[in-house]
């Protein structure tokens, strides 16, 4: 990282700065002025401003209703585009009940066009999502989500026969499954998984990296089964709030699919097994 950088963020000044652990596809960075006030700073090498624009979208809608970083400047640096959050001082553990709470607070959301998808893209990696609006979920999902991942993962030679024959029949159980159920467009985090929340000092939860749009909110509960980090509590105290409707155990399975198959995406034939075991799992819904 480029030093000079400082001087046009909105600090007085800059003491100190660390490389920290900031995802797969930044480079991060904490910032200490000298009040001693902490900043985590994101660069994206060789992308323009526009590259941080949903995330930054993505923070300020989730901020109306849950805690999330503040965003305090974004912009381009060179060839590179920077984010700058207040640093949050966390601690491994918190109040998974709240979470769970909150989380059904951000789905009480809904779209205000009443329509799934939202008014920006999102990258992930190397892969796009495509958040043109749809007026029906089941067409949304199928084709503006594992369609895409799908034709990525074969191009990357990733796909199988037995991959194929198996989504084939996934399909047409999801779309039986659709059926009967009708999801309201909630706002999502859209990438809940156990690295995207934090807990703050006072064991408060914290959502950060959001990759926002309106759709069954089922979608982010099923993200936090993969990996996960998210406890008995967690699900109790979404249920407090906004108690999942009938058959929500057959339709998980399709949103721990779509992540997975992102996952294989991005990061190799080592979730080749993981995909194959979940497409089985909901071909036989």
């Amino acid at each position: 990282m480029d030093p000079t950088l400082f001087s046009q963020l909105p600090i007085e000044h800059v003491t100190d700065y660390q490389p920290v652990g900031g995802g797969d596809i930044n480079e991060a960075y904490q910032l200490t002025d000298q009040t001693g006030t902490h900043y985590f700073l994101l660069i994206q090498p060789n992308h323009p401003k526009s590259f941080f624009q949903h995330e930054v979208t993505g923070l300020k809608l989730l901020s109306q209703t849950v805690l999330t970083p503040k965003v305090l400047d974004w912009g381009s640096f060179g060839s590179d585009a920077y984010l700058l959050l207040n640093y949050i001082e966390h601690q491994p553990a918190g109040d998974q009940t709240e979470m769970g709470r909150q989380l059904a607070s951000l789905h009480k959301r809904h779209s205000p066009n009443k329509q799934y998808g939202f008014s920006e893209a999102f990258t992930m990696g190397t892969y796009t999502a495509d958040n043109s609006w749809r007026s029906d979920w089941e067409s949304f999902f199928i084709d503006q989500r594992l369609a895409p991942l799908k034709k990525l993962i074969q191009h990357h030679g990733l796909w199988t026969p037995e991959m194929e024959t198996q989504y084939a029949t996934a399909i047409k159980v999801f779309k039986h499954l659709m059926i009967t159920y009708h999801p309201l467009p909630s706002l999502l985090h859209g990438d809940l998984w156990s690295g995207n929340f934090m807990f703050n000092p006072n064991g408060q939860p914290v959502f950060i990296d959001p990759a926002v749009f309106y759709g069954d909110r089922e979608f982010d509960l099923g993200i936090t089964r993969v990996f996960g980090g998210f406890n008995a509590d967690f699900y109790k105290g979404y249920q407090q709030v906004y108690p999942l409707e009938r058959g929500t155990d057959n339709r998980l399975p399709f949103y721990e699919l779509y992540y997975l198959m992102f996952h294989l995406s991005q990061f190799g034939a080592g979730y080749q097994s993981s995909v194959l075991q979940m497409l089985t799992l909901c071909a036989s819904k």
